[in-house]
């Protein structure tokens, strides 16, 4: 039978949950995915920048379509489409910076009014910013918007505080893991809303993670020189089998959308 909705009300149709619950082994992924997406970005391109170009949003684009496809929260189908906004929004960070040599101190702070002006948006939109709420169409891209910007964000973050600040990678570190740990505590202890304690944490993590991969793979401002090859296939091996493992039926069941909102 043919489709005769209009554009828009498909737009505010319920979907089943297509997000993970918020466990431990969300935060580690999603670190690990960080980490991944910035080695994986520098290896590429240190060999050939249009084809590092042509991955990045090809496998975005490829990677979004079949999260948008999917009809409920299917592990490797996200977790694919995380890895590919890591990737993607590293290069974005860095061809703006290196292309037009804008300096990170003023891609930060701009990648920073983007995702602030997502949320924005995505509030007066929707009334809510919670993952579990990501239940229309409409929300979906909101939140992957957002994702892409706290991506791009984290990126040009790191960067700033390990060169510009010249910092160094261990030491950036060390900074954005207080500064991740500051949300939960506050969360925790202080009863911090957990919508906000949850953005807050997840913006950290992309230069969190970031700082992590190149103090292992880069040679200079402290790094160990492993070598982005080398941490990019750690990493990719260690995401594989952490997302086969969630991917189980026991664990790969995306919250109910009754409780989503608790």
């Amino acid at each position: 039978m043919r489709e005769t909705t209009h554009p828009r009300l498909r737009a505010a149709l319920p979907l089943a949950i297509k997000v993970p619950e918020i466990t431990l082994i969300f935060w580690v992924l999603k670190l690990l995915t960080t980490g991944m997406g910035e080695a994986l970005s520098d290896f590429m391109g240190q060999h050939s920048v249009p084809i590092a170009g042509a991955v990045g949003f090809f496998g975005l684009v490829l990677a979004l379509w079949l999260q948008f496809r999917s009809p409920e929260y299917r592990p490797a189908v996200y977790w694919f489409a995380v890895m590919m906004v890591a990737v993607f929004g590293t290069m974005a960070a860095d061809g703006i910076h290196d292309g037009a040599s804008i300096p990170y101190a003023i891609t930060t702070p701009v990648f920073g009014l983007f995702v602030a002006a997502t949320f924005v948006a995505w509030y007066r939109s929707e009334g809510t910013l919670s993952i579990h709420s990501i239940n229309t169409r409409r929300r979906e891209v909101f939140y992957w918007t957002a994702v892409l910007g706290t991506f791009a964000l984290g990126t040009a973050a790191g960067d700033l505080t390990a060169y510009s600040l010249n910092l160094g990678f261990w030491a950036s570190a060390l900074l954005f893991a207080i500064v991740f740990a500051i949300p939960a505590l506050a969360w925790w202890r202080l009863n911090l809303n957990p919508i906000i304690a949850f953005w807050a944490a997840y913006v950290v993590t992309r230069p969190l993670g970031a700082s992590f991969a190149d103090g292992f793979s880069k040679p200079t401002n402290g790094g160990l020189g492993w070598g982005d090859g080398t941490v990019s296939a750690i990493a990719l091996v260690v995401f594989i089998v952490l997302v086969a493992y969630v991917a189980r039926p026991q664990l790969g069941r995306a919250p109910r959308l009754e409780a989503a909102e608790g």
